[in-house]
């Protein structure tokens, strides 16, 4: 297995949440599962620690890596200025067909939301943030978006939601769909934004982060 290839793999197991935040990286595991040695496995821990993914302990391995509140509040923070320009340039530039691709999604993830499906929904809702991102026709921007997004995208897209948050969130999908199909740039700008300050908010109450204090016991500890 190529390099690269051990990167993603577990990348994606810890995007996916295989391996909780806070959890123990299990080396052997990993190894066996991967059917790869010890080596190519810490020279990509050491990539994913790089990317904020991994949190190495000197002499003790390493661990999933879990954010602090503050690191939670600014990644929201960036993730929100690039889907708000994101949202500016989509209206500029995409076509009829990709509103319609993206308005498929949204009725499909309404659907879900009547049937009570988080986990379809959460799906659905991921597919119309990215589509929107796509449909800027700005490959750095994209790029920038993707490697952010990936340090939320577990808290981001599995948190619980009380039947009135899910609600105002189904609204404010169709806020988003109305702003892109009158390609109102400005207000789909102030939407997306809204929009995720409320994501993040649920996301710190969900308790997705470890508080300052928490984070400098483990340290000492």
């Amino acid at each position: 297995m190529l390099h690269e290839e051990v990167v993603g793999r577990i990348r994606d197991i810890l995007l996916d949440g295989e391996i909780p935040p806070g959890a123990r990286i299990p080396e052997r595991e990993l190894c066996e599962r991967l059917e790869i040695s010890r080596t190519p496995l810490r020279e990509a821990l050491k990539v994913l620690a790089a990317e904020g993914l991994v949190q190495l302990l000197p002499h003790r391995g390493s661990r999933a890596a879990k954010l602090t509140d503050k690191d939670m509040r600014d990644l929201f923070e960036v993730c929100q200025g690039l889907e708000a320009l994101a949202g500016e340039l989509a209206c500029e530039r995409i076509s009829d067909a990709g509103i319609a691709d993206i308005a498929a999604a949204h009725a499909a993830m309404v659907q879900h939301y009547r049937e009570g499906d988080l986990i379809q929904y959460y799906r659905g809702n991921r597919a119309i943030h990215e589509g929107i991102v796509n449909a800027a026709g700005n490959p750095a921007l994209s790029a920038l978006y993707a490697s952010v997004t990936a340090r939320i995208r577990r808290a981001r897209y599995v948190t619980p939601m009380t039947p009135q948050r899910w609600a105002l969130a189904v609204k404010e999908h169709e806020a988003i769909l109305n702003a892109l199909e009158r390609r109102d740039g400005a207000g789909l700008s102030h939407i997306l934004r809204a929009h995720l300050r409320h994501k993040r908010e649920e996301v710190l109450q969900a308790g997705f982060a470890e508080t300052e204090t928490s984070e400098l016991t483990l340290k000492i500890a």
